[in-house]
């Protein structure tokens, strides 16, 4: 079984008090669209939607995504 990635944009707007409602209006995301990216609840990750919240939130990719290995 392989590894897997996971969201974290949750975790890091939490850490630096930044509101959901902040991320959709500044990032042009549908309020559904950013939960399934919090929740974890994605079939695709659309990278141009990660660079325009990986813009707003003054991070790296790797400050909203962790890779989780599987050494099972």
């Amino acid at each position: 079984m392989s590894g897997k990635i996971i969201i974290t944009i949750d975790d890091y707007r939490k850490k630096h008090n930044i509101s959901k409602y902040k991320i959709c209006r500044a990032c042009n995301l549908q309020q559904t669209q950013l939960n399934a990216y919090c929740n974890n609840k994605l079939v695709r990750v659309d990278l141009d939607v990660l660079t325009r919240i990986c813009d707003f939130l003054h991070c790296d990719l790797s400050d909203i995504l962790k890779y989780v290995p599987n050494y099972e």
